[in-house]
């Protein structure tokens, strides 16, 4: 009890000494806006990326010469890549000793899935649906970002998207707003940690605002139509758990929502966001997007633009200089108020007294700490740890896996089991290439069985660093032939297919999903002599692979996994580590499929219907190929004895899971339910709860479920949340697809 009784006070005055450090900040920063001029508080919203070596003679051409005075003279109130701590130093220097108030500037970088230690690519961390691993990997990540000088990353992406064509899928958490919303908590925690002041934290930045994964056709910068119930519902939940996680920033999209470019949007980014949500951070723009809403045909010029951007609440510009142009005689003219320059100058002020910044400018700069953080062994373990749990194994027919540990003949195909660049993936731009372990490494660095590794034609014609589909091979055929008599000879084939690191992310849609170049043909040529082939797939979205999955007896989706993706990915062949990860997002048959998602709507005619009259396709079937929450273990699961009690407003849900196998693994149990009937239409099914955990061979485990008003409530179209009586169903299993069901009535 006494033990309690301190637990208590020590939370209470925890709790109070955060609260007085914030009402001492709010104090030190309305005294400092007291003392800015105009001038000096538009310098505040502006951002510039960085533009010259700071250790070296201040820059000489004129462009670059006005952007250091700025530094000097408090016009800019954060830089984007500058990293390292000399770097930083000196150029925080310019701003601190050399401007008149000294306020120091915010170092931001786009820290996405790791520093300088690569883990998987976001959609592959969701992929292993364990938060306390998601969360493990941003803090390392800011452990290593803080160490290098950086003191805020454009992190995380929580857009939801049901479109694999978007290239920018493999930054974020999938296509589900209740995981969605789970992961986007754990990544903002694991940034911000529980104070922003500390050296090894960093400010996390929740983006797109919003809309941006629902843009036509899956192409980049391309407008998003939706109503008002997907908005509410599926777009922004994820946003709202990050509000809630005391994020620090946000940052707009470049997308159009419902004909309003989001960085225009006074609806989303004043009346949702600082308003019903009251969030006290700044927002910062996507890269030129203020300048780019001329391109849009919303604003007539760069003056124009800057207007709508700031009226709208874009607080910080980032790259388009349009508010260092222009803010100051929009204020003048009466177009924009000085008092809405005042609130985004306070919530940017605010955020550098968060981060410690006025009482050290140079609390990042510790060149000793830099060099004993960066690369750790402990970051280098947490990364093969979270690799290891993002793999999702897909199809294992006959058990071809695991493998032998001994006396095997394998042959290894693929230039991507070589690569040793690839396998970090996009967004990652601290690291250095040719720094991931690659598959052939981890594989022969293991002894037991004679490995043989053929590249097979490559996959690219050019530097990966490409948009263009151009730089992909579909003409030189060079090493086929010797790959696929080296596939005679084998007992095993392991072929690694897919996509480079630089296919997938911003800027890089494709139309078409499937294996690029000539790995389809490949592939085939090779299951012609040899059917033991197990497919290694490395890739950074969902895959169109219905060739594959109908004949090659074992799938392993491995993704990018980072700097320890090798080893990883050898764990789990080998059988060292049972793969325990589930889809994020569902895997189409076909392009023509998209969007697919689980949690789609009923249609009045959702069929089988007379032998035309329903939804369908003609030429395929409705069904994906490997539906959201789906993936397997070396070992089975059985889900039985499901039991639902109402108890008041909550629901309580249980069912036993037993390891059913013969050797000990993870599992993910899923619930999903279904409001039946609804003054707004209800999805099919939607997760509303998960739980990971092990079991050892013939182990069972009772897990518990409680839905309250918030899981069985949804958002009405004018963004109300309500909860109606009514029946629901239930299903709990291993994915979205199966599991034990019933029913229960909320009155």
């Amino acid at each position: 009890m006494n033990k309690l009784i301190l637990l208590a006070f020590g939370v209470i005055f925890c709790f109070t000494a955060i609260n007085a450090q914030k009402l001492e900040n709010e104090a030190k920063v309305e005294a400092l806006l007291a003392k800015m001029t105009l001038e000096e508080k538009i310098g505040q919203m502006n951002q510039y990326s960085g533009f010259f070596d700071a250790t070296g003679p201040a820059p000489k051409d004129e462009n670059n010469k006005l952007k250091y005075e700025h530094i000097k003279t408090g016009m800019v109130g954060s830089m984007l890549n500058v990293r390292g701590v000399k770097q930083v130093r000196e150029m925080q220097k310019l701003a601190v000793e050399g401007s008149r108030l000294g306020i120091p500037i915010i170092f931001a970088l786009d820290v996405i899935h790791g520093h300088k230690t690569i883990s998987p690519i976001p959609l592959a961390e969701a992929a292993s649906w364990d938060l306390e691993a998601i969360k493990q990997s941003a803090k390392t990540a800011a452990i290593e970002a803080s160490a290098e000088g950086l003191n805020w990353t454009f992190a995380p992406m929580v857009d939801i998207s049901r479109d694999p064509r978007w290239g920018r899928v493999m930054e974020g958490a999938g296509e589900d707003p209740y995981l969605g919303s789970k992961i986007a908590t754990a990544r903002v925690t694991g940034f911000q940690g529980d104070d922003l002041s500390k050296e090894n934290t960093i400010a996390a930045c929740a983006k797109h605002f919003a809309g941006y994964g629902f843009i036509e056709s899956g192409k980049d910068y391309n407008k998003a139509d939706v109503g008002t119930s997907t908005l509410y519902n599926i777009i922004l939940p994820p946003f709202k758990a990050a509000v809630d996680a005391h994020v620090a920033t946000f940052m707009n999209s470049f997308n159009e929502l419902n004909g309003i470019p989001a960085t225009g949007d006074k609806f989303l980014q004043r009346d949702i966001l600082k308003g019903k949500w009251n969030y006290s951070g700044f927002v910062v723009s996507d890269w030129d997007s203020i300048g780019e809403m001329e391109e849009h045909g919303f604003a007539k010029d760069g003056k124009h633009a800057a207007e709508i951007a700031a009226n709208a609440g874009s607080d910080m510009d980032m790259e388009s200089y349009v508010y260092l142009n222009h803010l100051k005689d929009l204020v003048a003219e009466g177009k924009v108020d000085v008092k809405l320059i005042d609130d985004a100058v306070r919530r940017i002020l605010r955020t550098k007294y968060a981060l410690g910044l006025f009482d050290d400018p140079y609390r990042y700069c510790d060149e000793a700490r830099e060099k004993k953080m960066i690369r750790h062994a402990d970051h280098e373990a947490a990364a093969l740890d979270l690799a290891k749990k993002s793999i999702v194994l897909l199809k294992n027919e006959n058990n071809l896996l695991p493998l032998a540990k001994s006396g095997e003949k394998i042959t290894v195909i693929g230039t991507l089991a070589d690569d040793k660049t690839s396998p970090l993936g996009n967004w990652r731009l601290a690291s250095d290439d040719e720094t991931a372990v690659s598959l052939i490494e981890a594989l022969k660095a293991r002894k037991g069985n004679e490995i043989t590794f053929v590249a097979g034609p490559k996959l690219l014609e050019k530097s990966p660093m490409f948009h263009e589909n151009s730089a992909v091979n579909t003409t030189d055929r060079t090493g086929f032939d010797e790959a696929v008599a080296a596939a005679k000879n084998a007992e095993t084939v392991i072929m690694v297919l897919g996509e480079h690191g630089m296919q997938s992310g911003e800027g890089r849609s494709r139309a078409n999903i499937d294996l690029p170049g000539l790995q389809q043909e490949l592939l085939e040529a090779v299951y012609a002599v040899n059917s033991n082939v197990i497919l290694v797939l490395s890739n950074g979205r969902p895959l169109a692979i219905t060739w594959a999955a109908e004949n090659v007896p074992a799938i392993l989706e491995t993704w990018q996994l980072g700097t320890q993706s090798g080893h990883a990915i050898a764990a789990v062949l080998y059988g060292d580590y049972n793969p325990s990860g589930k889809l994020p997002m569902t895997f189409p048959r076909h392009v023509g499929q998209i969007p697919i998602y689980y949690n789609y709507k009923s249609t009045g005619r959702p069929g089988p219907k007379w032998e035309v009259f329903w939804s369908r396709y003609t030429d395929e079937t409705n069904a994906p190929l490997y539906p959201f929450g789906f993936g397997l273990s070396y070992t089975s699961f059985d889900y039985k004895d499901l039991k639902i009690n109402v108890k008041d407003k909550e629901v309580e849900v249980s069912v036993t899971v037993t390891n059913t196998g013969k050797v000990a693994g993870e599992e993910v149990a899923q619930l999903y339910i279904r409001d039946r009937v609804a003054s707004v239409t209800r999805p099919v099914k939607e997760l509303k709860g998960f739980e990971k955990f092990a079991l050892k061979a013939g182990e069972s485990k009772t897990v518990n479920f409680t839905l309250t008003g918030k899981e069985c409530g949804f958002f009405n179209n004018q963004g109300k949340f309500i909860i109606e009586a009514g029946d629901f169903d239930v299903m709990v299993g291993g994915s979205s697809a199966k599991g034990v069901t019933g029913k229960f009535t909320l009155k």
